[in-house]
């Protein structure tokens, strides 16, 4: 089991849209095995490579804890895309392990249909619906280099504006293994 660092907010590579897998090797495999060891470790349900510091077009859901969503297990999204949103819409709690400690109310399409690619890049597609279409916008969002702050009300922006901050300060505790703070480089130097 590898356990690696979760970018937290601040890190550049969550802003930044993720690239496409093009071939599968077992470093790879490996990659997506230490994802789910870093996301079981952290107690999430979910976990984009971006958290993880790599840019590739990849996520992982374990919802085997999640009463009433057991049967989907573990499940890798590769390459994913959202092809349908429902236009009914649900407003739900969420929290993300790059926002330690913080759970905002966010308005998302309830039912989703998402098209991917499975580990051997064998095309798949998915009907979702409630919690799991939920965790799988969150976790898509990511790859597109956003947070779920950016979906939030603008009054609840303001309102966590400071402890956004803190979370790139590292000045919120975590108990999982985060990266550094990140180094900011002053105007005129290299």
């Amino acid at each position: 089991m590898a356990v690696l660092k979760i970018t937290q907010y601040g890190d550049d590579i969550l802003t930044k849209k993720a690239v496409p897998v093009e071939k599968i090797d077992t470093a790879l495999i490996g990659f997506i095995n230490d994802m789910f060891d870093s996301m079981i470790n952290a107690d999430g349900v979910g976990l984009a490579a971006n958290q993880v510091g790599s840019n590739k077009s990849i996520f992982v859901i374990d919802l085997s804890e999640v009463r009433g969503f057991e049967r989907y297990g573990k499940m890798t999204f590769i390459n994913p895309k959202i092809t349908h949103r429902s236009d009914e819409t649900i407003i739900m709690e969420e929290g993300c392990l790059s926002l330690p400690n913080l759970r905002q109310p966010v308005e998302r399409p309830e039912s989703i249909t998402i098209t991917f690619q499975d580990i051997s890049l064998k095309p798949q597609a998915l009907e979702a619906d409630g919690f799991l279409a939920r965790v799988i916008q969150h976790e898509y969002d990511h790859l597109q280099g956003k947070y779920f702050t950016d979906r939030i009300e603008d009054n609840l922006k303001k309102e966590v504006k400071d402890y956004l901050i803190k979370v790139r300060n590292r000045e919120v505790e975590c108990d999982y293994p985060i990266t550094p703070r990140p180094v900011v480089k002053k105007k005129g130097t290299k």
